[in-house]
């Protein structure tokens, strides 16, 4: 484990360069008015395009080093970066680390509020942007919207942010064991109930280029969130099967008695009442095993797994290379 700067920045990418080109520098030029020395991790998930044929990084003067950490394969930003923390965990000594998109849609003019925000809470918790006004279209912040309120039906829980957070160090150490961020960084903090706190940040535009996110991959990112409380879900589900099963008996119960005064449904109504029974019985008891299934299933626990999706890691101002098998 090596010293690196105070405050580290990691950054998720995949193909964006030109973003991250401009991302950097305006970075750069805000921490420099701050007075705030960094060190940045890219996280480079696999991309298809070399970095070196569009990335041409700048002299700067608040970024004191710039290290390129290369992903096996493509894992998708949330997963790229359970796997930068956990990596950070283990190699780097530091007090915080901001998790920031590529895309310039996480302002940097926001990292110093962050700063500020953990160093007033003695870095002791993670500090989260909420987003009070977004820059996207109307269709999307209705479906947002709408995903916001069934998060909060399903699981109890309100969620209001994103992947714009930093994480004090001492914070980093509960985390890399939390499995359920390898599927949802802020939705897995919520759900392992580690201390964390939030200031209001307006979410800016993309930089340059067009968005990879489509419909689908929002979608999928929606339900990535939701799945994490699949055991709470379950169990939700299984209570509102057991009244519909006592439901469907007491219909039967009512059909078997006025069967005479109606003879002509009643057989149709308690069939059908019947089949239903049956139906969620074997519903209840699918979710019985799932939930007890889930409670013991730890399928990906970052600290443990990081180093077999890490290629390795580099200086982007050096041409020294640190094999995978050298990082821990």
């Amino acid at each position: 484990m090596h010293r690196a700067s105070p405050i580290i920045i990691i950054i998720p990418v995949f193909n964006d360069w030109e973003c991250l080109n401009i991302l950097i520098a305006k970075i750069d030029q805000v921490l420099h008015e701050e007075n705030i020395d960094v060190d940045i991790y890219i996280l480079n998930d696999c991309s298809t395009i070399a970095y070196h044929e569009i990335f041409d990084l700048c002299e700067t003067k608040a970024i004191n080093q710039i290290y390129m950490l290369d992903l096996k394969r493509n894992l998708g930003h949330q997963r790229a970066i359970s796997i930068g923390l956990a990596f950070l965990e283990a190699n780097v000594k530091c007090k915080a680390i901001v998790v920031m998109d590529s895309d310039g849609e996480d302002d940097p003019r926001d990292i110093p509020k962050l700063i500020y925000k953990c160093m007033e809470e003695k870095y002791e918790k993670i500090v989260f942007a909420r987003r009070t006004q977004r820059s996207e279209s109307v269709l999307f912040r209705l479906f947002y919207q709408m995903y916001k309120y069934a998060f909060k039906l399903l699981t109890g829980q309100y969620i209001d942010m994103g992947n714009f957070s930093i994480v004090p160090f001492i914070s980093l150490q509960r985390i890399v064991i939390v499995s359920e961020i390898w599927n949802h960084y802020a939705a897995g903090i919520l759900k392992a109930r580690i201390p964390f706190t939030s200031i209001p940040c307006k979410r800016s535009c993309r930089i340059a280029g067009k968005s990879k996110m489509n419909f689908v991959s929002l979608v999928m990112h929606g339900l990535s969130a939701i799945s994490i409380y699949g055991d709470i879900i379950g169990t939700k589900a299984l209570i509102a099967a057991v009244m519909l099963m006592l439901l469907s008996i007491l219909i039967i119960a009512i059909v078997y008695i006025v069967r005479i005064a109606v003879p002509d449904w009643a057989p149709y109504i308690a069939g059908i009442s019947f089949i239903i029974f049956l139906q969620l019985a074997t519903i209840s008891f699918s979710f019985i095993f799932l939930i007890l299934n889930g409670k013991n299933n730890f399928v990906f626990l970052p600290t443990r797994d990081f180093h077999y999706f890490v290629l390795g890691v580099k200086k982007l101002n050096s041409i020294d290379y640190i094999k995978n098998q050298h990082l821990t």
